[in-house]
């Protein structure tokens, strides 16, 4: 096989369970095999697709189903779930084509895969900003243009969307996709370190998120500001999902797996959940002491602020415990739909930011009450369940395709659709 074949080359099905050795040893390690090589780590899937259901949630009805989110009950939300995991998952796939194939391999096969995303997110942007601009002007109502970002779009638009192809705009909502073009393209680098010093790759993330809170790191963004996720901090997150998958979170299985990390999480998940409950009743309020309320805020999601990290880290572990990847529970048909999402995140993640405008909109203009809103975030997320059952048998029936297709002179099969 030439180089440009394993490139080219669809990225093979990783066993479940399977993380590539230490970092030291990995170079020479061989793939591991099982009578379950084929199978998918569903666990991932399926929090991958909880936490699109969240981020849909939270935007489409921000003030009333967010009730029924993480986010009201903590420091941190589902952005945190969705970049440690594409973090683990890209580090399963495209480490172990790092390992086998070498650097230029595994970076052209990540080019590829950052070039998928850009332009999802360009065709979202288009999408989007025509379907929220239309609808602004059927309904004579221009709150819809200010509140998704707009304003500057509609009096300069060549401008706004010069700036929007190199990332520096973007509106409400679609802030996710920019970062995760961002920490795609340093994974070759994250990899390349994770090869040969996995514990120094890491050191250097947690110093570079140091660095950016003292130094003030940041992406300009356009008309003015800066990115909404910082990649400067945020890739802490992402690289501290590579170290997992690329056999971190084995070396620790031992303490995650022990009591004190139970007690230590469920501990901090409970001071968190009683800190958040003082947001919502103003009575609470005067019982935290001043000293405490000067070292908590603001709880900055832009920068990754550290009480949001550790919510996460808490979350994991609690995560972690209770749902072992051998869970029975994974295979049932109730959370099918859940893991269907995941295994199509990217597709689905699209389809919700755009629904959750859609949603949003039809909540505003009809004055609508809490059922209403109950019942737009179940149809949104029955759509997006829809939409990723019939993306998987595209895929099942187009792998069987691909099966029979016949193989040309050349050694190669017929068209990939």
């Amino acid at each position: 096989m030439s180089i440009a074949d394993r490139v080219t080359a669809e990225p093979q099905t990783v066993p479940a369970g399977l993380l590539v050795q230490d970092a030291v040893a990995a170079v020479g390690a061989k793939a591991a095999t099982s009578s379950g090589a084929t199978e998918r780590e569903l666990r991932l899937d399926m929090f991958r697709g909880l936490a699109l259901w969240l981020i849909f949630t939270d935007h489409v009805s921000p003030d009333v189903l967010t009730w029924f989110t993480i986010r009201s009950y903590g420091f941190c939300d589902a952005a945190e779930i969705f970049i440690f995991i594409s973090g683990y998952t890209a580090a399963i796939v495209y480490g172990r084509a790092m390992f086998k194939f070498g650097f230029i391999v595994a970076a052209a096969r990540i080019l590829k895969r950052v070039w998928q995303i850009y332009a999802a997110h360009i065709l979202l942007f288009t999408i989007y900003v025509g379907g929220i601009t239309f609808l602004a002007e059927q309904a004579h109502n221009p709150f819809y243009i200010e509140e998704m970002g707009l304003t500057n779009f509609v009096k300069q638009p060549a401008a706004t969307i010069a700036e929007a192809l190199v990332l520096r705009f973007c509106p409400l909502n679609m802030d996710v996709l920019p970062l995760y073009i961002v920490l795609m393209l340093s994974l070759p680098m994250v990899l390349w370190l994770m090869k040969r010093q996995a514990d120094l790759a890491l050191a250097l993330s947690v110093l570079l998120y140091f660095l950016t809170w003292k130094f003030n790191l940041y992406l300009a963004a356009y008309p003015k500001g800066f990115w909404a996720f910082n990649p400067f901090a945020w890739q802490m997150l992402f690289v501290l999902g590579v170290w997992c998958a690329l056999g971190g979170a084995r070396r620790i299985s031992s303490f995650l797996s022990s009591q004190a990390a139970l007690w230590i999480a469920a501990g901090y998940l409970l001071a968190a959940f009683a800190l958040t409950m003082t947001w919502y009743f103003p009575s609470l309020e005067n019982s935290l002491p001043q000293w405490l309320e000067h070292w908590i805020y603001p709880i900055d999601k832009t920068d990754l602020d550290i009480l949001r990290f550790a919510h996460f880290l808490a979350l994991a572990i609690i995560a972690v415990r209770f749902v072992p990847k051998d869970w029975s529970g994974l295979k049932s048909r109730i959370l099918r739909p859940m893991i269907l999402c995941g295994q199509f995140s990217l597709q689905i993640y699209c389809l919700g930011v755009f629904l959750s405008f859609l949603g949003y909109f039809v909540l505003i203009e009809t004055s609508a009450g809490t059922v209403s809103h109950i019942l737009v975030g179940i149809a949104g997320i029955l759509i997006m369940c829809a939409v990723a059952t019939l993306f998987s048998w595209y895929k099942r029936n187009a792998d069987k395709n691909a099966k029979l297709a016949p193989v040309s002179a050349s050694g190669h099969s017929g068209p990939n659709f």
